[in-house]
């Protein structure tokens, strides 16, 4: 049995992107912060930068999910941010690195899920 593959539309598909500043001045305060990078890539997200990690979804409710299990492990102090956008906002996002400009961040034509 063959199943037709499913193309999810560039509109639907979200990315959040989740942005932190928590402090590291005691050794309780590193654990925490360094426990909650680890849930954050447990979850599925990539580090984009030290305190920024990025992770799609398929939609605005697996949005809405992911953010009521990070806000289940928010540490004690500290800044957290979360935003969200569309796969189609992500790609035009310009990125410079060592002064330089990046290329546009190629999506894949097809997104295959297992």
């Amino acid at each position: 049995m063959t199943t037709a593959p499913v193309y999810l539309s560039g509109y639907r598909i979200m990315w959040i992107l989740v942005m932190f500043d928590l402090p590291t001045d005691t050794k309780p305060q590193r654990k925490a912060a360094t426990g909650f990078r680890n849930f954050l890539l447990d979850e599925g997200f990539e580090r984009s930068q030290f305190s920024v990690y990025a992770r799609f979804v398929n939609g605005k409710e697996a949005f809405q999910t992911r953010v009521n299990r990070i806000t289940r492990q928010l540490p004690d102090k500290g800044d957290i941010q979360i935003l969200n956008f569309t796969d189609r906002q992500y790609r035009d996002i310009v990125h410079f690195s060592d002064q330089g400009r990046r290329a546009a961040r190629k999506n894949p034509e097809q997104l295959a899920l297992f």
